[in-house]
């Protein structure tokens, strides 16, 4: 009887830690994907040779080719950024503005997009380019 027992214990494959490493991943990717901000827009940035790499950009505001303001995946007009921007810097008071502007766009909705900024109180705002 012993015998029987011993033979179907060593056939078995134990799934447990494979379970365990694909909740570990799963955990993983939700984490990770609540922290990535998008604007919601795709926007085709300008060429910049001194382009610097930013790490803390927190608040992404961008401009498409037809001058409309996205952030956070709305579109917004152009007197409620800096209602949107004073939300977004409630929830992290350090946070950083960078705005997506389209090759495309007009430099007066950039212009206004960060003045509403600096009005909004960021002290950081800058513009993003693509490094050549």
């Amino acid at each position: 009887m012993s015998r029987k027992k011993k033979a179907e214990e060593t056939g078995a494959i134990d799934l447990t830690p494979m379970l365990d490493v694909v909740f570990i991943m799963l955990i993983f990717f939700i984490v990770t994907a609540s922290f990535i901000k998008e604007p919601g827009i795709q926007v085709n940035r300008p060429d910049a040779v001194t382009a610097i790499y930013k790490k803390n950009a927190n608040i992404l505001v961008a401009i498409n080719d037809q001058n409309e303001i996205w952030i956070n995946k709305n579109e917004v007009d152009i007197r409620q950024v800096k209602t949107q921007i004073q939300l977004l810097l409630a929830e992290n008071p350090k946070g950083a503005v960078v705005i997506q502007a389209d090759s495309d766009s007009n430099i007066k909705t950039l212009t206004d997009v960060a003045q509403k900024a600096r009005e909004a109180g960021v002290a950081d705002v800058s513009v993003s380019a693509e490094n050549k």
